[in-house]
């Protein structure tokens, strides 16, 4: 039986001049593990939605729906409730409860559930995602990462037959999502749960698909096992090929002989047979080093006052010219160091200092910084209260390719959209300290690397720039400083080619493949000049 089939579905919002999906014909077996994938705004969320029928967004369905082996409009709303579980791109979306344990309880209630079934589902659930550590405390203390590991918990406590992941991993960090997903793969495997993904980084979720489906502009441009989903993007040309893994990268790009590896133990072995020759890795031109904009000395910080402290004497220093990468665990205090640096948060102990110029913070939620019904009506009253003139308004508008959405509501912008239309609010009041907290949340491959060429240009102009992300491939490509924030403190701080190489997690997928080849590979690019040079 299928889990879910649908037949030239085609869905468009209301108000919208183009369909969100386009004549899609997709089914998946009961059972099979699919990887959604594609271009920001590709209509991944909104095919999931149509999966879900209490989230179902506004607007005209045409086409045939079926969900569970019956039409989506006879599903009752016990069975959509219970039989499928959803997690959303956006957990804060999806948690309603004030502590971890009544969030976990909150589905199976509902249900019905009783109450000793109940405890011992909650009490597997915990035990099973590692949430014991944290089961009383409040949802708002959460880090994002736990609260997408609590989304999924309180999800899967009521035995759903589909569940549906909305970017699942975009929250966590390199070890934390290995154990995500290593958990998807067990509910999976060894529960038979169906399971649909949808990813934009792809290194550690392509190896778990069964298949892959690649939506752009709302239509199916590929579908298929991960080997034959490549073989059709590199033989297209087409743009996404580029933020396929890079063991796939490698079997294309070198004449796809043998099996496609999926993983990075198939892309070293592949890698051995071609035998690369080393060479001198092409690090990125690092900007210039001006004075400090912005500094940061002994820094103690705590939420409250008997809680124990998330920042424990702290130094930082921001230079301009320049870009700083912050990477750390889930929960490790990086939101609230920049919260810290922005002045949005007050360390009790240390000082931090403002060398002239205006900072600004783009939050890892940017939901709270739109008001208006239109990302035009956003960035003009933006520019109104910076004093900006319109032509900054569309040199913006064009770096961040934000013109198909000028009219769009904000509330109905993918998460990569409204991420692109909320760095522009930020852009327009021409900062000169700039202090991003996962900036490249819900961005495609594409999306991203202009993301960092526009900060590159802001730092070449003279910006300090400091990031905190869990995209350690986007870091190491665009950033001339990396550290890792530890037991409250920066630690391992050395230019960004030094640290990603040095690691062992918090490092890129091509570096992990190649590194007992090539140590100072870091780059995908950089093994595959190496593998061209042989």
């Amino acid at each position: 039986m299928a889990a879910f089939a649908a037949e030239h579905l085609t869905f468009t919002y209301p108000l919208a001049e183009t369909p969100a999906l386009r004549d899609v014909s997709l089914s998946v077996e009961e059972g099979e593990l699919l990887v959604l994938c594609g271009p920001s705004g590709g209509g991944k969320t909104t095919l999931l939605r149509q999966l879900k029928p209490v989230l179902t967004p506004r607007g005209t369905r045409t086409g045939a729906l079926s969900l569970l082996g019956v039409p989506a409009a006879e599903l009752s709303e016990r069975d959509g409730a219970a039989r499928i579980g959803f997690v959303m791109q956006e957990p804060e979306d999806q948690i309603i409860t004030d502590r971890v344990w009544h969030e976990l309880a909150f589905a199976p209630e509902r249900l019905g559930v009783p109450e000793a079934q109940m405890r011992l589902r909650v009490g597997e659930l915990a035990g099973f995602f590692g949430i014991d550590a944290w089961f009383s405390r409040d949802t708002d203390t959460l880090s994002g990462g736990q609260k997408q590991l609590l989304a999924l918990a309180s999800t899967l406590v009521t035995h759903p037959e589909l569940l549906l992941l909305d970017e699942p991993t975009a929250q966590l960090d390199p070890v934390s999502a290995e154990h995500f997903l290593s958990a998807v793969r067990r509910v999976n495997r060894e529960l038979g749960v169906t399971v649909v993904l949808s990813a934009h980084r792809l290194d550690d979720v392509i190896g778990l698909a069964d298949r892959v489906c690649v939506l752009e502009d709302g239509g199916v441009a590929a579908l298929g096992t991960p080997e034959a989903v490549a073989r059709r993007l590199y033989e297209t040309g087409d743009p996404f090929f580029a933020a396929m893994p890079a063991p796939v990268r490698l079997w294309a790009e070198t004449g796809m002989v043998g099996a496609c590896p999926t993983d990075v133990r198939g892309g070293r072995a592949l890698l051995r047979r071609l035998q690369p020759r080393p060479g001198a890795a092409n690090a990125p031109e690092s900007a210039p080093t001006h004075d400090a904009a912005l500094t940061a000395k002994g820094l103690w910080f705590r939420y409250e006052k008997n809680a124990p402290d998330v920042l424990r004497g702290l130094d930082l220093t921001a230079r301009r010219g320049e870009i700083l990468a912050i990477l750390g665990g889930n929960g490790s205090g990086k939101s609230s160091l920049l919260r810290a640096l922005s002045g949005v948060r007050r360390p009790y102990r240390g000082k931090v200092q403002a060398r002239g110029g205006k900072t600004a913070l783009l939050p890892q939620d940017t939901r709270a910084l739109f008001r208006r019904d239109t990302v035009l009506g956003e960035l003009q009253e933006t520019a109104r209260l910076a004093q900006a003139p319109r032509a900054r308004i569309d040199a913006l508008t064009e770096t961040l390719d934000l013109t198909p959405l000028l009219e769009r509501d904000p509330a109905d912008l993918s998460g990569g959209e409204r991420q692109r239309a909320a760095l522009a609010l930020v852009l327009l009041t021409e900062p000169e300290v700039l202090l991003l907290d996962e900036p490249t949340r819900g961005m495609d491959k594409l999306a991203c690397r202009r993301l960092g060429e526009t900060l590159r240009a802001l730092a070449a102009a003279g910006t300090a720039i400091v990031l905190v992300s869990h995209d350690v491939g986007f870091c190491a490509r665009f950033s001339d400083r990396a550290a890792l924030l530890f037991d409250g403190a920066l630690t391992g701080e050395q230019p960004a080619r030094a640290f990603f190489a040095g690691n062992h997690f918090y490092t890129t997928a091509a570096n992990r493949m190649a590194r007992q080849l090539l140590p100072d590979a870091v780059l995908t690019e950089e093994v595959l000049a190496a593998c061209a040079r042989t």
